[in-house]
């Protein structure tokens, strides 16, 4: 302790030593060595592995599976503009108009986490077959025809996607919204604002970073799914969490496997920063 009086610059570092050994320990050293391991080559005859420099698994990763990989993009896209669109106006009328109500209404938001994963998926596939409730009335209005399918589409990974990572982007942005001073939404309305432009100058504004953070925590696990393509499409919607899942147990390829995770990795880096550059840095830490 005397030496920390001595030296009170060292007390920061000392408190971040903790957290450093941790991400040392089971981010750093596994990361590393699964970039040793996408250098070696497989031995198809009996199973061994060596470091040979193999760089020819990268470029092989991006050009066998590089339509699994944009769909997994798209996919993820596609459900986080969806959980954004559900969860804005759900997170925003419990935070003003939740009332005493609010803790209930988060509940059910969260109540899904209490049910694995895997049977959360499970039961989409109940509610998108074929004898469905769900396909019957989409039949009875003429937006599917009456051979048409829901499972085993884009439409059900797309959904069951939306449906698995809904609470991520909805409680990121009921904090934003709870924050947010209603003095500020009635001092646009004395300015003559209307309710849509004091929504537009006013609350928008101000929930940007729970907007960004809700969509950083659905798109990068989404991207990653594997689940639900696997319960509810077909090999035409397969996504790259499906390949490396395959070439890491099913083929035990685990060179290629790596190579293949390392590139999406790098993938997601990439659109993250473009996303941190359009959205700007600052709404990324506000």
């Amino acid at each position: 302790m005397a030496l920390f009086h001595r030296h009170r610059w060292l007390v920061p570092y000392a408190l971040l030593l903790p957290g450093i050994a941790f991400l040392t320990l089971f981010f750093v050293v596994p990361l590393g060595y699964l970039g040793y391991q996408s250098l070696q080559e497989q031995d198809p005859i009996e199973f061994t592995y060596t470091f040979t420099w193999a760089w020819s698994n990268y470029a092989d990763a991006l050009t066998e599976y590089d339509e699994q990989l944009v769909r997994s993009l798209v996919y993820a896209g596609i459900a986080t503009v969806l959980a954004l669109l559900i969860s804005y106006p759900l997170a925003y009328w419990i935070a003003f108009r939740g009332g005493r109500w609010k803790s209930l209404l988060l509940l059910f938001i969260v109540g899904p986490f209490f049910v694995t994963y895997l049977i959360r998926t499970l039961a989409w596939q109940t509610i998108l077959a074929d004898e469905g409730a769900v396909l019957d009335v989409l039949r009875w209005l003429g937006i599917v025809s009456e051979g048409g399918r829901l499972l085993d589409t884009s439409v059900a990974v797309v959904a069951g996607i939306t449906y698995n990572f809904l609470p991520f982007m909805a409680l990121p942005l009921y904090v934003a919204l709870e924050q947010v001073d209603h003095r500020l939404i009635e001092a646009a309305g004395d300015l003559y604002a209307s309710k849509v432009q004091a929504f537009l100058r006013v609350t928008l504004p101000i929930t940007m970073p729970g907007v960004v953070a809700g969509t950083l925590l659905t798109f990068i696990p989404a991207a990653g799914d594997f689940v639900n393509a696997e319960l509810l499409g077909t090999e035409r919607t397969t996504m790259i969490g499906n390949v490396i899942q395959s070439r890491f147990v099913d083929l035990g390829d685990y060179p290629f496997a790596a190579a293949l995770s390392l590139v999406f990795m790098a993938v997601i880096l990439v659109a993250l920063f473009v996303y941190a550059r359009v959205v700007g840095s600052e709404r990324l830490t506000g």
